[in-house]
Parts: C-alpha cells; structure tokens; sequence
C-alpha cells in the first residue's frame, strides 16, 4: 500500500537546498524502516503539493534517490523505495523481550485455575502449508458460489439509496428478517414473525447480548458438559456462576440440573439461563431426545428460567428424522434459538440471528443498540436476495450432498483402518464427528497429536471441551466437511500409521473390523 503522505518537514530558511532537504529526509525514513522495500512512495504532483514546493523540487530529489539506489520507478507502478543488497530489509532494532501472547482472560483473578475458563487450542502443525486438517467447524469454503454471491452483493448496491448506505435499523433488515422467519418456519417448525428476529454479527454476538440481558450477580447459568471453551468464555465473562451438567446419548441429563447446581453451593432457583445444542450437541453430536426435550422445556417453565437453543449445524441432517426446534414447542416464551450463516456460506459473512420471546425484544434491541448500532445493511440486503432468489437453498442442497459423500468417506476410513478399535459419535448431523481411539487407552492425545503431526495431519483433542470426566481413551473432534474424499482418505491412513506407533503395534495388530462382522456394510453406508 503506497503512502499518501510522507512527515517531511522543509526548512525554508536553513541554507540547505529544498530538494537536498527532501532526499535527506527520504533516505532518512527508509533507514530508520518507515518506508520499506517495495513500498510506493507518493507522486511528485502530490508530494510537491503536500510540501508546498514546485514539482520541480520532488521530481529532482526523486531522480537523485533513484541514482543514489534508494528509490526505483518503473513505468506504470510509480515510484517505490528500492529492495536492499541480498533482498533484505531495512535494518530492525533488536528484540529485548519475547512478543507476549494476548489472549482472553479470566475476568476475576480467582478464575485463573477454573476449568471452565482453561483455553484449548490444538498445537500448530509442523507442516502448515500442505497439512491435512481435520479442524471442525470450517466449511467447504471452495465451494462457495463466489460469482453467484457477488451478484447478489452487485444488485444490493445497485439498490441501494441513502438509507441503506446510512445507519440501518439495529434489528436488521427487514427484507432479512422476512426471508429468515421463512426458512425457520420451514425447516425448523418455528413460526414466528419478522418482529422477533433480531440480526446479529454472528451468533456468538446473540450469546453475550443475552448474557448481559438476562444474568445478574448471584445468578446461574446452566452449560452441557462438554461444551466449546468459547461459549464457557462468554458466559465466564459475566457475574454468575456457571454450573457444567453431563451430557448423554439423549443430550443434556435435565433430572440432574438441580443436583449439579447445589453441589456448586448455588440454589437452583437463580438458574437464569440453560444454554443447549439439542441437534447436534457440541462435541459430541448427540441428538436431544423427545423425553428429554420435554423434560427440559417443563424444568425451564418451573424455575423461570430462559433456554438458549443453538442450533449452529441444523441445515445439515443425514437422517430421515428430524425434529422441530424446541422454541416451536410447548412453553416455547421460555425458548430464545439463535442460528448463523457462518457454517452454511462463510465465516466472514458474521451474519447470525436471535429468535425471541416478545418480553425480550426490547431489552435485547436496547443492548445491541448500544454495543454495535447495527450489523452491516448492505451485506444483510445481498444475503435477503441470495436467499428469495433460491440461490441459498440450491447451495444447502448442493453442500448436503457433498458433505455426505465426505461424511461417508471418513466414516469408511476409519472402520477400514481401525475396526472395532474406534468409537464414532455425532455422524447423524453437523460437519464433524467425536472419535475415541479405543485401542490406543492410556496413550496421551498429545502424543498422537505430535506423530500425526509430523506426517503433516493435524487432528484436535477433545478432552479439552470437557469440564468434568474427561475420555478415558484418546478423543478427537474431526471436521470432513473442507477435505475432498482423496484428502480424508490419505489422512486417515496417515492418522493410523500415527496411532500404531504410539501404542508400539504392528499394523497387522488390530481387531477385526466390527462392521465385517455378518455384514458386507460399514454403519452408516
């Protein structure tokens, strides 16, 4: 990026010729690294402008520093400072210290050694560039119909007038706002009006409003256990007490909310807020059964209690059954269900929505009023066009699709590559999968993170989502849905050369494959 103004500041009065002042200057700048190799310097007319000085002046000052080997011009790219001997650039002062790494903190010094609050980020891979990356929660950006979308983003400019390009409404566009009330009450069985959806940067952006809107001191917030740290760190964030409750094959244990909270010393009364992901818990993927669904929302209605429904991946299914979301339910004034288009196009769109109760509509558009004003117009415009033009549902279908045929590949690998030594949970919905590495119990996650590693796969452990109860086996959250069938294929056999080597086994030391077992099918083909 060329500079537009350079801080030179002439002596009119000094005896030095103007042009000499101005190369001393400029070489001056370009020695201490303000200016640095391949960095345009700005036009002569400009400069001169700036400087109030004739052209003349910058010109010839300019032709001198290119004699003189500090500055190059080339025709068509301007005047830019000239790369050093041995491409090297301009000399830096030393480094005394190490860079402090800058990360969330716990807002209380007590927190510090709380587990809810501990950050788990995977370790960096050896091979950074060419690593077979089995990250969750990234989708197949590749495939996202660029051109289509900048169409849609063309047209929303195209219409767009003063009002749009100025300060929209903080509860969003309500083209958006109609085209979501749409989709939810066609794929989720919530009927709910336009005047209740609230457009937010992301969903995580809905989370802490409503942290801030609901929960006071003294208060409890209720989280399945495991969970994403992220989530921990905004309810962490606030003044109540967070409270983990297990998490099962049927989702969150409601019967023990009440038992969880008092063994934390807090009364179950001041539960203000449960937050669950009941079509596809985080990590695991479990479902949220009926029974439990309905034991929750009644829980919630007793204790006065307000339900955060994520349903982050709920585009996503591979089943046939699908349940409506729970704010479509009895008791649904209890319910607030945020969703995101994070997952479902592109995590830098940061569109995401909250659908509540009409009590909550004004409390929440009061804080969002006064944290963002309102989450960028024009991109809330282009996503309501991509939407009604059915360019987003043929994208769904179209990544569905995909996303099944990579779910099915990995799902292949790994029963072919491990038997019955893996356990997979999670394989019903989402873009990832929870697998425990059985055979390998007491080899520490690390250590196969290390040798996976160094074959240039980069696998995530899960024991950090947990709070309570870790895996007893090696656990890790693999995502399929950015890796083409070839990719997953390759890395999982890479992945298993890894684990035989951290058990010390021959790869002829396995079990038999659970699923050759009287069938010529693996589960889930």
């Amino acid at each position: 990026m060329g500079a537009s103004e350079l801080l030179i500041a002439l002596e009119r009065d000094c005896g030095t010729p103007l042009q000499q002042q101005v190369c001393d200057q400029v070489t001056a700048l370009v020695r201490s690294g303000r200016l640095r190799p391949g960095e345009a310097v700005p036009p002569s007319r400009e400069l001169a402008r700036q400087l109030d000085v004739s052209r003349t002046v910058v010109t010839r000052a300019y032709e001198l520093l290119c004699a003189q080997g500090v500055l190059a011009a080339r025709r068509g790219s301007g005047t830019r400072v000239a790369g050093l001997a041995g491409g090297a650039g301009p000399p830096r002062p030393p480094r005394t210290t190490a860079p402090t790494a800058l990360a969330p903190q716990p807002p209380r010094a007590t927190d510090g050694g709380n587990a809810l609050w501990q950050p788990w980020e995977p370790p960096p891979t050896r091979h950074p560039g060419a690593a077979l990356d089995f990250r969750h929660g990234t989708p197949a950006l590749a495939e996202f119909p660029v051109a289509r979308w900048r169409q849609s983003l063309h047209d929303a400019y195209g219409r767009a007038d003063a009002a749009a390009l100025g300060y929209g409404p903080a509860e969003g566009s309500p083209a958006l706002r109609r085209e979501i009330a749409a989709l939810v009450r066609q794929s989720r069985a919530l009927d709910a009006p336009p005047d209740r959806i609230m457009v937010t940067g992301g969903a995580t952006q809905a989370l802490d409003i409503l942290v801030r809107m609901l929960v006071g001191p003294g208060d409890v917030v209720v989280i399945e256990d495991p969970s994403h740290t992220v989530l921990r760190q905004v309810f962490g964030c606030s003044e109540a007490a967070v409270v983990p409750v297990p998490v099962d094959e049927e989702g969150l244990r409601v019967a023990d909310i009440d038992a969880c909270v008092r063994a934390q010393g807090h009364d179950p009364g001041r539960v203000k807020l449960v937050y669950v992901t009941p079509s596809h818990q985080f990590p695991t993927g479990f479902i949220m059964s009926e029974g439990r669904r309905r034991g929750l929302l009644e829980w919630a209605h007793e204790h006065g209690a307000t339900v955060l429904e994520d349903d982050y991946h709920n585009e996503f299914t591979f089943t046939a059954e699908r349940l409506p979301a729970l704010a479509a339910e009895r008791h649904r004034d209890t319910v607030v269900y945020v969703g995101s288009f994070s997952k479902t196009l592109f995590p830098a769109l940061r569109i995401g929505y909250a659908v509540l109760p009409p009590h909550l509509v004004r409390p929440f558009l009061g804080i969002k009023w006064i944290t963002d004003r309102l989450t960028p117009t024009v991109a809330q415009e282009a996503l309501a066009d991509f939407v009604s033009t059915g360019a987003y549902a043929r994208h769904i279908s179209r990544m569905t699709r995909l996303y099944r045929q990579r779910r099915s590949r990995l799902l292949g690998a790994l029963y072919e590559h491990f038997g019955a030594e893996v356990r997979i949970s999670g394989e019903a919905a989402g873009l990832h999968v929870l697998v425990t590495f059985t055979g390998a119990r007491g080899v520490p996650e690390d250590t196969i993170v290390r040798l996976a590693a160094g074959r240039g796969v980069r696998i995530h452990p899960a024991s950090g989502y947990f709070v309570q109860d870790p895996p007893a086996e090696p656990t890790f959250l693999m995502g399929y849905a950015a890796l083409p069938a070839p990719r997953i294929t390759e890395g999982v056999a890479l992945l298993a050369d890894a684990v035989r080597e951290a058990t010390g086994r021959r790869p002829d030391e396995r079990d038999e494959p659970a699923w050759t077992r009287g069938s010529s099918r693996w589960p889930g083909a």
